[in-house]
């Protein structure tokens, strides 16, 4: 498959402070300077978390040093255009395709010597854990997906959903205008707060531990990666060329061949109905299903749950 990502010189990572779950780490990996969190032994068996909008790394902040005390090397990078993850030239475009994560994603573990991971992510991060286990099964051992499959089919994607389904994603149509650019920019904190008590109607989190997560939306790109992404998935962003081929086999929607579990929370409001049957054809490998008394953030909600879900994913 072409389009994998080239290992980049790996200088000497930096640290800083992390009032969450350990220090941030700083490294250069393909386009971007990664910022990400980095625990447990370092010849453990690689464990990526990956995080969705609008969240970031502290879904994680339990369930990281769980797996870590498991004997997982545990990393939680920060996406492009969220927290201390940014771009390493002013010129690089901010290209928001499905697949320039998933090459993100590629080039953080080439960059760190990786073996094949476990992959488990929720929102983004399912999209891009499962782009990566479709594409390239020999980088991933497991997988544990939040929602099943959750790769974009632009085709798919452009045909209407029952009115309640399509009021749940009120701020994709939202992003679509110019009012809603000036929104995000405007009211990112607000905006992102009446998400996530939308996403997760069970959940009774303190305004600190939203705090945390708020502070990375302060990235310099935000804006742009947020509402650059849902505009290309409702096709109102051409695709970019050098993910042509990429692109190409993702909307021919591939098969996921390696050991997965698939998640969902019984009240967030994106969980498709019939317990994971819905997706369940998309999914060749072993495979196991779990419903959660949680909503959207399953991460957060459920930490121990869903540090188990990738233990067991680890044994399929």
């Amino acid at each position: 498959m072409s389009g994998r990502a080239e290992a980049a010189e790996s200088p000497p990572t930096r640290t800083s402070a992390n009032g969450g779950f350990g220090p941030v780490r700083q490294v250069r990996a393909g386009v971007l300077d990664v910022g990400y969190v980095d625990l447990g032994p370092a010849h453990g068996t690689p464990v990526v978390l990956l995080h969705g909008f609008p969240y970031d790394i502290h879904s994680y902040e339990r369930v990281a040093p769980l797996l870590a005390r498991r004997g997982y090397r545990v990393v939680v990078p920060y996406l492009r255009g969220h927290g201390r993850t940014v771009f390493r030239s002013a010129s690089t475009p901010r290209n928001v395709d499905q697949a320039a994560f998933a090459l993100d994603v590629l080039a953080l573990m080439d960059t760190l010597g990786m073996p094949p991971a476990v992959l488990a992510g929720y929102d983004w991060g399912s999209r891009t854990a499962d782009i990566i286990a479709a594409l390239w099964p020999e980088r991933v051992k497991a997988l544990v997906s939040v929602s099943g499959y959750l790769i974009t089919n632009l085709d798919a994607n452009k045909a209407p959903l029952p009115p309640a389904a399509e009021n749940a994603w009120w701020y994709q149509y939202y992003f679509a205008t110019e009012r809603g650019v000036n929104g995000l920019r405007r009211y990112k904190r607000e905006l992102g707060e009446f998400i996530w008590k939308f996403n997760s109607p069970t959940w009774k989190f303190a305004p600190s531990t939203y705090g945390r997560t708020a502070a990375a939306f302060d990235n310099p790109d935000y804006e742009a990666i947020v509402i650059g992404n849902y505009r290309w998935r409702l096709s109102l962003l051409p695709a970019e060329p050098e993910y042509a081929a990429l692109e190409g086999t993702l909307q021919s929607v591939p098969k996921i061949t390696v050991p997965t579990i698939a998640v969902d929370g019984r009240y967030d409001p994106f969980t498709p109905p019939g317990d994971g049957r819905s997706y369940r054809a998309h999914f060749t490998g072993k495979y196991q299903h779990r419903t959660f008394d949680v909503g959207h953030n399953v991460p957060q909600e459920a930490p121990r749950d869903f540090a188990q879900a990738v233990i067991d994913a680890d044994r399929l």
